[in-house]
């Protein structure tokens, strides 16, 4: 802490008694120790990547040895695209190639030298699975289809053609089935074949609307309409959009219909499908209510667009109507079966049976099964009985979709429901990779096996498909194969219900024939199996897979809203903690747009926001393999991602803030978390954890009135308002932000629960539903409808006898709006409540663990701004202690008190500031004194004056040291070196010092502001690194009685460096980068040591 100022007015002691004195062992004493001396094992980690075939053994080693002097445990390893164009100044060496497995050979034995671990990806590339030895016959495939009207006339007739073959990739089809029914009604009839006029409202040509035409769009700014004029009425049943990319407002058209082309009448209000980041430019089909008329109006407003968020990503952009085809069609289709099959991430409405009635539906007793009638040349032999019949040729072919991130090593992606194609792939990566280490450097080096990022879409068939379908669920799926092409089989409600078993039977393929194989692939070999989150990507229940996980890992971003994952870490933390996984893994800090201003004080309240929801192994992206010695800053990730690299200006002060995330990590990984709710993640397929906006309509009095008139705020989203954050990325300014929601229930902490769990891990023991794993919860909630469950299906048979036997053992169910403002009515008090100035504070993060009989607080300011703090914490009957997390010194509260069964600790935490505050010894005592819980700091003497500034030597720095008579920021200086400058300088100067005025107490040296690191040295001696508020270092046993020696080594970042260079012509420029972000132009940063500087003394 730096300025310590008292907190309470004058108290009196209460009662001081029953204090024991620390014990020696046991779990008080391992926590301690922990926290002082933190295990190897709690260190954080890097995603080390090499980037397109621009490798060397000199940059391996130095990599290696920069990670090891920074207090890093090990590198996540994954190779990234080829050789660019024009390649990169370095002789490539391309992947899977004699010398570059030779390079990955050197890694290891460099990491084994130097004690550090490595866990290496499922492929080339950071997504997902696959490589060359992918044949199509083991890649993700899907379903694709044929439609053939024929006619049997009145009496009926023979047959004879070649059926088309459905769309193929890869040179590769297999047939699954060929089904005849009766035509349905409308059968083929669309805008393709009865062309309407088209006209819009300001003119614009949209005649390639109906049809759809290659490179072709209708673009619109502001409201307005299309027109679609037909020279007879015109049955419509279903419309299909085709958007332009990612565009969302084509799916939020509000359809009209008239007779006479004046009086329109509502027909029905588009819904977008929730709908990931990786969504493409699919097209989507919407159920409309019966309606005939001849003119038909698309008509759209962005007035009510909805803001983004992680499940629907393409609200992020501004809102401007963008589509290539709007195909009105007279054929009932099911409502967004494109997700609905399995096809693609997506969760829309069900089709009721008020839009698509029964008699439109094809029964499944008029259906007729050709597929042993289908030739091998594709040529079809039917003695057709009378009437019209539609021929459905329904097969599979490939995806088509790589682990496009790969460089040599690119190939299909491996079919993620076969089990052959996940074995083959571990074999023919991971297996080499371990067969070349050999067995002894594989055990000691090559620690973990992990899959990354999915960036691979979704797949809805694969030859094992109807098996396992069969197996899991009961029944042949192949008659109810027409729903899967959007045609309702039998009902709307039967076709739903099938439509959600093939979506479940992917989820469960997903975690049991690919993750699980990989899972069990690892753990033979014996590997730690890390995996991220596979939503909002492939149809899953992206808790469910983390089970057969041994580290879950989501990620979240620096600065970047269109590309954060704040459902990622929501769904990682709640699935770790059911399924009872004690490290909690995230990859940490990516961003979007690197700015070369990024340093540890910055990025620490994100970090700690994220300790704060129970992460607790950061792995920082990214550390980019550098091959040059002497190009700097060297390589980036094309600018992406926080610079975590040897050439960061500054990567050797900066362990200090590795040192800091290792203490974190250490304490957090311990004990079980302390949650008082759970949240039914529901039925639906795909499913994800609950996200804390979705709860201010079933727990409004939980979130507090101005949480939900906030969030009422944001879905209104008037104006659509923009912002830009990453530079030149404008997008929603209403986009779903989870700084807003840093403790969403103001005192409780929550989980998601999802189906899985509930029926099979789930039990109750003293009112608590609890889990093997040791998560316990006080109350479930059942959220009902919600974005994730858009038509709010009500709980299934098995899922509402289960929460009614949850019940009978005494667990508390919420499953109606709850408008209390805490739990208290069942006896479960707020766990967390923090006070500033008489009022409950905002922006204050926390977390709250159990280890065995300890309780342990971490709490983190959240504000740029000091805070005088009063937490009432859910203990009772022990000492507050608080555990400074950067120092790792521990102090006894000096002022706490007791209070309706809870403790009252005042605390003042500094910009970004964290602690633990850790409950050890039992008491019976109770302590309200005047004096503050930290220290204060009385200033005692102003370090004024001259210094001497030196610069390090880099190219372009100032060749001599700067004389100031007093502080100055670099960016200010006269000289265009010392303004440009990037690295660390030391300030010098002598100062005197008179013991006696100490009085024996602790003396800090107190740094003011810094820009933006700085190493302290007293007399020559280390006293630290000051890198977050407050900027102070403890200087007492290095000072002496009179003159004594300062040297403060400050450290910027890159910015002004670059910003220097980009004013400059190439040739003169002094750094070199991949990173494409523009500098030129740029405000410099402040820099340098800015103070005042003070000695204070601890009082």
């Amino acid at each position: 802490m730096i300025r310590f100022s008292r907190l309470l007015p004058v108290f009196v002691l209460i009662l001081v008694a029953g204090v024991s004195a620390m014990r020696a062992e046991g779990t008080p004493y391992a926590l301690v120790r922990d926290f002082q001396n933190p295990p190897e094992s709690a260190k954080p980690w890097v995603i080390w990547y090499w980037m397109q075939a621009s490798v060397s053994r000199e940059g391996i080693t130095a990599d290696l040895e920069a990670m090891k002097q920074a207090g890093i445990g090990g590198a996540y390893f994954m190779a990234i695209q080829d050789m660019p164009t024009p390649a990169w100044p370095i002789t490539p060496v391309r992947q899977l190639t004699e010398e570059w497995w030779g390079m990955v050979m050197h890694a290891f034995k460099e990491a084994d030298r130097l004690g550090l671990k490595i866990a290496m990806h499922a492929c080339d590339g950071f997504a997902t699975s696959g490589g060359p030895w992918i044949t199509p016959e083991l890649s993700m495939q899907r379903v694709v289809w044929s439609e053939t009207r024929v006619s049997g006339g009145k009496t009926g007739k023979v047959f004879s053609g070649v059926l088309p073959q459905p769309p193929t990739k890869e040179n590769y089809y297999r047939d699954i089935a060929v089904l005849a029914f009766p035509t349905q009604a409308g059968a083929g009839v669309s805008t393709r074949t009865v062309v309407p006029v088209v006209t819009t409202s300001e003119g614009a040509d949209a005649s390639m609307l109906p049809m759809g035409k290659e490179k072709a769009r209708y673009r619109a700014e502001d409201a307005g309409w299309i027109q679609y004029a037909f020279a007879e009425s015109f049955t419509a049943r279903s419309l299909v959009v085709q958007p332009d990319g990612t565009n969302m407002q084509g799916l939020r058209l509000r359809v009209e219909a008239s007779e006479d082309g004046k009086d329109f009448l509502f027909v029905a209000q588009l819904e977008p499908a929730r709908q990931g980041w990786q969504h493409n430019a699919w097209e989507a089909t919407f159920a409309l209510p019966e309606t005939t008329a001849r003119y038909f109006r698309f008509v759209w407003d962005p007035a009510g667009s909805e803001p983004g968020s992680e499940d629907m990503d393409a609200a992020k952009w501004r809102p401007i109507l963008k589509v290539t085809r709007l195909e009105l069609s007279s054929e009932a289709r099911i409502e967004q079966f494109e997700g609905k099959s399995g096809a693609l991430w997506r969760i829309g409405k069900r089709t009721t049976s008020d839009i698509l009635p029964e008699k439109l539906a094809v029964a499944k007793g008029t259906m007729v099964d050709l597929t042993s009638k289908l030739g091998a040349d594709g040529k079809l032999n039917w003695d057709m009985p009378a009437g019209a019949w539609t021929i459905l040729r329904v097969g599979h072919t490939s995806t088509g979709q790589h682990n496009e991130t790969a460089g040599a090593g690119k190939g299909l992606e491996a079919d993620k429901f076969n089990p052959a194609a996940a074995r083959l792939n571990f074999d023919q990566w991971f297996g080499e990779a371990m067969r070349r280490a050999g067995p002894e450097l594989s055990k000691r080096v090559l620690a973990g096996f992990h899959l990354d990022s999915w960036e691979c879409g979704s797949q809805n068939w694969s030859p094992v498909f109807q098996k396992e379908f069969e197996r899991r669920r009961g029944y042949d799926p192949r008659p109810w194969l027409p729903a899967m092409a959007g045609i309702p089989v039998e009902s709307a409600e039967a076709s739903e219900t099938f439509l959600h078993d093939v979506r479940t039977t992917i989820g469960e393929l997903i975690v049991d024939n690919f993750v699980g194989v990989y899972a069990e692939l690892a753990r033979v070999n014996g590997k730690r199996f890390t995996a991220e989150s596979v939503s909002p990507v492939v149809t899953s229940d992206n808790m469910r897979h983390f089970e057969q996980v041994d580290l879950p890992m989501g990620e979240f971003w620096l600065r970047s809203p269109t590309h954060d994952k704040p459902n990622d870490m929501r769904d990682t933390i709640s699935a770790a903690r059911v399924y009872g996984k004690k490290i909690i893994g995230a990859e940490a800090f990516t961003e979007l747009k690197l700015t070369w201003d990024e340093h540890p004080g910055m990025l620490k309240a994100l970090g700690d926001r994220n300790y704060a929801l129970g992460v607790n192994h950061f792995a920082y992206h990214v550390f980019m393999h550098n091959p040059w010695p002497d190009r700097k800053p060297g390589m980036t990730l094309g600018g992406v991602g926080t610079f975590f690299q040897r050439d960061q200006t500054w990567w050797r002060p900066g362990a200090a803030w590795f040192a800091y995330a290792h203490r974190v990590q250490a304490v957090l990984q311990q004990g079980v978390p302390v949650v008082d709710v759970a949240v039914f993640t529901g039925e639906e397929m795909p499913r994800r954890a609950v996200l804390p906006e979705r709860l201010t309509t079933v727990l409004p009095g939980l979130m507090g009135e101005d949480a939900v008139k906030r969030e009422a705020v944001r879905l209104a989203n008037v104006g659509q308002p923009m912002k830009t954050v990453a530079e030149g990325v404008s997008s929603s300014a209403n986009t779903t932000n989870p700084a807003d929601w840093t403790d969403p229930l103001r005192g409780y902490a929550y989980d998601s629960i999802n189906r899985d769990a509930l029926l099979r891990l789930a039990t109750v023991r003293d009112g608590r539903i609890v889990l093997p794993g040791g998560a316990s919860y006080g109350v479930l909630v059942l959220p009902g409808a919600n974005p994730m469950n858009p038509s709010g299906v009500p709980l299934s048979a098995e899922v509402a006898k289960r929460v009614g036997e949850l019940k009978k053992l005494g667990a508390k169910i919420i499953d109606a709006p709850w408008t209390e403002e805490t739990l208290d009515s069942l006896k479960i008090a707020r766990d967390f409540v923090a006070m500033e100035k008489g009022e409950e504070a905002d922006k204050v993060a926390w977390t709250h663990r159990r280890v065995e009989d300890v309780e342990v607080y971490f709490v983190s300011n959240q504000l740029e701004r000091t805070r005088s703090l009063e937490f009432s914490l859910r203990v009772d009957g022990s000492v507050p202690e608080i555990w400074n997390t950067v120092t790792g010194e521990i102090i006894e509260a000096r002022s706490w008190w007791r209070e309706k069964g809870r403790t009252v600790l005042p605390l003042e935490l500094a910009a970004a500031e964290s602690v633990f505050v850790v409950f050890r010894e039992k008491t019976t005592a109770m302590l309200k004194s005047e004096r503050a819980n930290q220290p204060f700091l009385r200033a005692m003497q102003e370090l004024t004056g001259s210094w001497t500034v030196a610069f390090e030597k880099r190219p372009a720095a100032p060749g001599a040291p700067v004389y100031a008579e007093a502080l100055f920021d670099w960016s200010k200086h006269s000289d265009a070196a010392v303004r440009h400058f990037s690295g660390t300088a030391q300030y010098k100067r002598v100062f005197s010092f008179n013991a006696a005025s100490s009085r024996g107490r602790r003396v800090w040296l107190d740094l003011g502001e810094v820009a933006n690191l700085a190493e302290v040295y007293v007399n020559g001696v280390n006293c630290g690194v000051a890198w977050t508020p407050p900027y102070h270092v403890e200087v007492t046993r290095a000072l002496k009685d009179g003159d004594n020696e300062l040297r403060v080594g400050v450290t910027n970042t890159w910015a002004n460096r670059l910003i220097g260079d980009a004013e400059l012509p190439e040739a003169e420029r002094v750094t070199w980068t991949t990173a494409k972000i523009g500098m030129k132009g740029r405000p410099l940063l402040k820099a340098g040591l800015l103070g005042p500087v003070r000695l204070m003394r601890e009082e």
